[in-house]
This record gives C-alpha cells, structure tokens and sequence, in this order.
C-alpha cells in the first residue's frame, strides 16, 4: 500500500526548441540586434516600475520570447508603463523600451 503524503510528482517542463515557432523570435532579432545580448540579469525586474505594481516582469517575456513561447508574452508587455527605468540600469545598454515596443508590434496579431 503506498503512503500518501499529499504531494504529487509534477510533470516535466522541458522546452523544445525544434517543435517551437522562432520565426517571431528570429525577426525581433534581425530588427533589433541588441536583443539577443540580454544575459538575464534581471536589473530591469528588479527596478521595473509596472513589476512593483502588477506580475510584470521583463525578463520572464523576453525569455518567453525566445523559447518562441508567445502565447501570454503580449498581454504581459501591455502591463509595461515605458518609463525606461530599465534602460537605465542594463548593464548591455540595452534599448529596452524599444524591445517592449518592437515585441509588442510583433506579437500584436499573434
């Protein structure tokens, strides 16, 4: 008889890459180069105005973004205020506002 201790073994989360969309991914990049230089390093969550307001965080749509995961990527960069605190701290000079803008566009009509 197994004991039950009242937790569950979750289900793998594994991206691939090969079965997922990157066209979007891949034009965001070729518009805007500079995306593709994000190491993460969260500063921009971290000093995010909409992120200290609602769940907004950046770094998380922009990983979506290209992982080619785009289904809740745009609804989340509609909570983006473009205040450019972002910017500010990005240690890669980073258009980060542009980025917002540009995905935006890009996901618009997915």
């Amino acid at each position: 008889m197994a004991i039950d201790f009242g937790y569950s073994v979750s289900q793998p989360r594994a991206v691939d890459l090969d079965r997922n969309d990157l066209s979007l991914a891949r034009e965001i990049v070729r518009e805007m180069p500079e995306f593709s230089a994000c190491i993460a390093c969260g500063g921009c969550t971290a000093t995010c105005t909409a992120g200290n307001l609602t769940s907004f965080n950046f770094r998380l749509v922009q990983t979506l973004v290209r992982r080619g995961e785009y289904a809740g990527a745009y609804a989340e960069m509609n909570k983006c205020m473009l205040c450019g605190k972002c910017r500010l701290v990005c240690p890669r000079g980073i258009n980060t506002r542009g980025v917002v803008r540009l995905i935006k566009r890009k996901l618009g009509d997915y």
